[in-house]
């Protein structure tokens, strides 16, 4: 996953400026279906029963894993082909704080669950 122009700040503004930064007290999964980029103006999926999802990860390293699969509700209207995943500050609204394309698009259909399986989301610092 890459940082997001928001994180990238708050992170050299607390490391080189000694400026305090609050990690969020949870962080929530969107989808998408355009790049958010580094700007997060991709379009997030909207309607159909989508809301963000809550993720709690582990750090091993230069990693964090998401330890618990991320699933969202049942889709009651078509939420298009997802390509891109972020991961946010809030459940709505708030800052992106990082963002990735999916190993492979999914198109979600009525009746469909999308689901993240536990360790299937890595952020990686390199």
């Amino acid at each position: 996953m890459s940082f997001s122009n928001f994180l990238e700040t708050e992170i050299l503004d607390h490391v080189f400026a000694n400026n305090a930064y609050t990690s969020p007290t949870n962080v929530y999964v969107s989808l998408h279906t355009a790049n958010p980029d580094e700007d997060a103006s991709g379009a997030e999926v909207l309607g159909g029963g989508y809301v963000r999802q809550a993720a709690s990860f582990t750090v091993s390293g230069n990693t964090a894993t998401t330890n618990a699969a991320v699933e969202y509700p049942t889709a009651t209207a078509g939420y298009g082909t997802v390509t891109h995943v972020g991961v946010w500050d809030a459940a709505s609204a708030g800052n992106m704080l990082a963002y990735a394309a999916l190993t492979a698009s999914k198109t979600i259909s009525i009746g469909d669950v999308f689901r993240i399986p536990t360790g299937d989301l890595d952020i990686t610092l390199d």
